[in-house]
């Protein structure tokens, strides 16, 4: 599994805007081939911090997504409404068992 993590940190007039686009995507991309989990998510201490977590079933996945021309315009648009550019990492994940069950897997979305 493919585990991205992002954040976007929306200029103080802008974080209405930038959370419809990135509720925008973040359906979009759920529709995807691969796609086991995406969403965003305002930080607690940060308000103007929008979060991003996705779990992706592979690099071909992912790739693919990268590739999807609306991906690529997200950026762009939510770029435009931030402070700084946004932050991105991607991990090579395996879930790992705690407690008897498995830590980690992905939990159904909610449209």
């Amino acid at each position: 599994m493919i585990l991205v993590t992002g954040s976007i940190l929306a200029k103080a007039d802008c974080v209405d805007a930038a959370l419809a686009l990135s509720l925008e995507h973040v359906h979009r991309s759920r529709q995807e081939p691969g796609c086991l989990a995406h969403g965003v998510h305002r930080d607690a201490e940060c308000p103007q911090r929008l979060v991003f977590v996705e779990q992706w079933a592979d690099q071909a996945a992912l790739a693919a997504h990268f590739a999807v021309p609306a991906s690529r315009a997200f950026v762009a648009a939510v770029a435009a409404l931030a402070t700084e550019p946004p932050h991105m990492e991607v991990f090579d994940a395996t879930p790992i068992h705690v407690g008897g069950t498995a830590a980690g897997r992905a939990r159904p979305q909610t449209p």
